[in-house]
């Protein structure tokens, strides 16, 4: 549904409560949506994408007044306390980041890969929170694709991803972040960086103080994750991709080569599809384009995609992590 009015937002709403699944726009990406109270409803999402069930999903809310439905805060470090959490809340929510919580007793299990926390955000994107709001139950939702593929930031891609078994899709338009949300741990005495994202590290230590930045590069097979994208392979496309930190890498001779580029560079015209992030480098303007770049290259008939990396800071983390993982296989 494009654009979709309150009559389509009121049937997706209870298409929620009813156990189904809906496909909507957030700032970030595209979720697929199920009632994160119905264990059979938040099945249905695993099932679909074909998502291992060690791997959590994020819950969200459409205001931060309901936190407390969903996370037990009478359960948080002392260390951290209540306070920080606020100031976490105050500045960055509605917005791509999700903290991780201890859980309260009314998140089923299957949410959280039966691990005693709770990934939460209020993302900030009119429709999510509408729909939300109008379902009036927390919606757990990973991202609206099969697992281990490329994000979705339009809803073209969301029908793509799941061609005759889509779900209903709302069409909000291309996602303005364009990566997924930063997870931070907030369980341990200090704060701890689970997966960068739409808010940059830095943002969040003028609040936190120094965050852990320890990045496990992979998970335990079968083992439960501590967040979402954190498994060694992920957001991967079908052609195999292969990073570069050359400022000008040159495609391999032998093969049909496109090239990724989060800023221009002087050997763009020697491969055969180009990808151009930001022309002026900019790593917001990077961000919102990744997923879109990585699909359309690889959409083009290629035999590999050569990817340059961006600086480790700011969003450059976030993009870097996600071309990290999808190079891995």
């Amino acid at each position: 549904m494009s654009d979709p009015s309150d009559a389509h937002i009121l049937a997706a709403a209870r298409l929620l409560r009813d156990g189904g699944l809906v496909a909507f726009p957030t700032e970030t990406v595209y979720g697929l949506g199920a009632n994160a109270l119905d264990p059979l409803a938040v099945a249905g999402i695993f099932e679909l994408k074909g998502r291992p069930r060690f791997d959590p999903l994020i819950v969200h809310l459409d205001t931060a007044d309901l936190l407390p439905t969903v996370a037990d805060l009478t359960a948080i470090p002392t260390a951290i306390g209540g306070e920080l959490i606020e100031q976490l809340v105050e500045r960055f929510w509605p917005g791509p980041l999700t903290l991780v919580l201890p859980k309260a007793d009314a998140v089923p299990g299957i949410v959280t890969s039966d691990l005693p926390t709770v990934a939460v955000r209020v993302p900030d994107h009119p429709i999510a929170r509408r729909l939300i709001r109008a379902a009036g139950v927390p919606v757990a939702a990973p991202s609206a694709n099969r697992f281990g593929r490329t994000s979705p930031t339009t809803a073209q891609h969301v029908a793509d991803s799941f061609a005759d078994q889509s779900p209903l899709i709302l069409d909000g338009g291309p996602c303005r972040v364009g990566v997924e949300s930063t997870v931070l741990s907030l369980i341990e005495s200090r704060p701890r960086l689970l997966r960068p994202g739409g808010v940059a590290v830095e943002e969040l230590e003028e609040i936190t103080g120094p965050i852990e930045r320890a990045l496990p590069s992979s998970e335990s097979e079968n083992s439960p994750a501590s967040s979402p994208g954190m498994l060694a392979s992920h957001y991967a496309p079908q052609t195999p991709l292969r990073l570069s930190d050359e400022a000008a890498p040159h495609p391999d001779s032998d093969r049909r080569c496109g090239l990724l580029a989060w800023r221009p560079t002087t050997t763009a015209g020697e491969f055969a599809a180009l990808e151009l992030l930001s022309s002026s480098g900019d790593l917001r303007e990077a961000a919102a384009n990744l997923f879109a770049a990585i699909r359309r290259l690889d959409q083009a008939g290629l035999d590999l995609i050569i990817a340059t990396t961006p600086p480790p800071h700011g969003l450059g983390l976030a993009i870097q992590d996600r071309l990290s993982r999808a190079a891995a296989r």
